[in-house]
């Protein structure tokens, strides 16, 4: 018989080194549980009684819209302005005695570009006088009367 040669049936085949996932997967697992197991163990925290204090809730403040100060305007004529009405410097005074028992009065003093210094400061004194505290004083051209 002439040919190939028959293969040998006892000949061990040849093996290949291979690596086992599931003996490492329950290797993993155990440490994983005994990791979590410990960390437990370490949880042991002391409780220390305490009061909390009370919250008293309070309503909101109510909105009061800001009091528009009273214009007072003094002209080169002497003639005295209350928020565009001509009146007497007496009258001034009387206005600014009532005006001064509003809980946030204020005056804005304005003058003519002609009006003399010393009806200013008179008009000024008269506004302290009434113990009125906010005061400004316009510093810009404003027409007689306006």
């Amino acid at each position: 018989m002439h040919g190939t040669p028959l293969p040998d049936l006892d000949a061990a085949p040849e093996k290949r080194a291979r690596i086992e996932i599931i003996p490492l997967i329950d290797v993993i697992f155990f440490l994983l549980a005994t990791f979590v197991l410990f960390t437990l163990s370490l949880d042991r925290t002391g409780v220390i009684p305490l009061i909390l204090p009370k919250v008293e809730v309070t309503p909101p403040p109510v909105f009061v819209p800001p009091v528009e100060p009273v214009m007072i305007q003094v002209s080169d004529q002497r003639n005295y302005y209350w928020d565009q009405e001509q009146i007497s410097f007496e009258l001034v005074r009387n206005r600014l005695a009532d005006y001064a028992t509003k809980a946030e009065a204020k005056v804005m003093l304005t003058s003519d570009d002609r009006a003399n210094y010393g009806d200013t400061i008179r008009l000024l004194d008269a506004v302290r006088a009434a113990g009125i505290t906010e005061v400004s004083i316009e510093t810009r051209f404003r027409p007689t009367g306006r």
